[in-house]
Parts: C-alpha cells; structure tokens; sequence
C-alpha cells in the first residue's frame, strides 16, 4: 500500500484547528458526557491510557481527571499541535509526550514501551488516512489494548448523500459563526463559510462512513462495536477488546 507521510497539518492549521474550530465543535459537552459514561462502566480502574493524534491533549486531559491514578501518554504527527500538548499537560506528572506519523506503522515505536492500554482515545485524527491505513490503524490500536481494553473514536465521518454533506456543512458554519461572533462581533456568516469552504486541510479529507468503519472493527476482533453519538458528521465509536475468557466471565 503507498502511503504519504502527514504533512498537511501546518503551524496556521494547527493554530486555526486549535483557536478557531475546537471551540465550535457542536456537541462537545455531551460527547464528553457519553465518553464518561462509557469508560466509567467500562472500564473502572484504568491504569494507562493513550490519547491519538492528541492535538492539545484535550481528550486524554479528560480522561486523567477521571481516573487520576492512571498514566496518559499522549501522541501526535504535529509539532505545533504538541507544542499546545505541553502546554495543556505540563500540570500532570502522569502524561508523557511523543511525536508519531500515523501514515505508517513506524508510529509503534514511540508508544512500545508504554503499552498495553487500557483506553485509546482518538479525535479527529484519523479521517485523514485512506481507508487501507484506516483499518491498519485499528489493527494496530487493538493489539496496543490490554485484555478488555476500551477503544472509542471521536471522528470527522462521511455523510450517506450528498444532500446530508450539505446539511452538515451549513450546520457546522452556523456554529463555527456563533464561536467567531463571541470573540469577533464584527465576524459575518459569509466570511465564515467562505473561510470554511476554502480551508487548506479540505482537500486532505478522506471520509468513511461510520456503519463501515465499525464493521472494520468487529472484522478485527473488537465486540460490543456501536456508534455511541452521532450529530451529522461527527460521530463517537468505538468497542472492546474482550478475548474469550473475558466473554465467559461477562456472562456469568
């Protein structure tokens, strides 16, 4: 398979990612909600937890302050999204930092060492991988999981229309308006999605619906596969690493 390492990801980009879109993601608080939920039954007393593509390490942060006797290690291809990293994390002790492309499996090499996980988490770091390297990757994370390991991916997924693409489009930039108008009164709708219709990282995109890419994950060995919250084309799935004589024990 021919793979191109990541390089889209820019100093402006990552800086437009981390001020300009983050906050406007719709929805945020509740996935955080159903992120909770699901690692909180699932997964009671992780001791280590690998957040992918962590951009400013919002996610795994997160997931620290829940289970605060667990270590986080934290990895992304993005110098500048890394930089934001350190900065977001320097008050936890418990948080490692490395670099690792995701284009290839050369990425292991800096996370060996800290396996196996309890929780992966991803967000929006994955979408950007042809669907070959998609599946790789969930390969990949299912064999860095410790028996019973939870794996949950908040992702940029594909539309089933195109009308629902547009849908989604129209609904992203009238929050991506409201979080610009707070910090800019004089922002205007236009502007924003213009700015947004425009955005370099678009043409990198390489969407996948969210009902394929759970069943990649069933076909790799994960269970209680699902997508857990879905607005448009924002979703949260993910599964279990539950090997047979977990299964046994679940049913008793």
């Amino acid at each position: 398979m021919n793979t191109q390492a990541s390089g889209w990801q820019t100093k402006e980009l990552s800086k437009i990612f981390l001020e300009g879109v983050r906050g406007a993601i719709p929805g945020a608080d509740l996935q955080f909600e159903v992120i909770a939920k699901i690692t909180q039954v699932w997964c009671r007393s992780p001791k280590s937890v690998l957040d992918l593509g962590c951009g400013n390490g919002i996610l795994g942060r997160y997931l620290l302050t829940l289970f605060p006797s667990a270590r986080g290690h934290f990895v992304d291809f993005s110098e500048p999204m890394l930089a934001a990293a350190r900065e977001n994390l320097r008050s936890l002790p418990q948080a490692t930092i490395g670099r690792g492309d995701f284009s290839t499996p050369q990425w292991l090499e800096g996370v060996s060492s800290h396996r196996p996980f309890d929780i992966v988490i991803s967000g929006f770091a994955i979408h950007h991988q042809p669907d070959e390297r998609k599946r790789e990757i969930y390969s990949e994370l299912f064999d860095l999981l410790s028996p019973g390991g939870v794996f949950l991916n908040l992702e940029h997924v594909a539309s089933l229309t195109k009308a629902g693409e547009g849908l989604f489009d129209d609904f992203f930039v009238d929050h991506l308006y409201g979080f610009h108008q707070k910090r800019n009164p004089s922002s205007t709708r236009a502007k924003v999605a213009q700015s947004y219709a425009d955005r370099p990282d678009k043409k990198e995109n390489v969407l996948a619906q969210v009902d394929a890419q759970c069943r990649w994950l069933r076909e790799i060995g994960f269970s209680d596969v699902d997508c857990f919250f879905k607005i448009f084309e924002f979703a949260l799935f993910g599964g279990r690493k539950i090997i047979q004589q977990d299964a046994a024990s679940n049913r008793r």
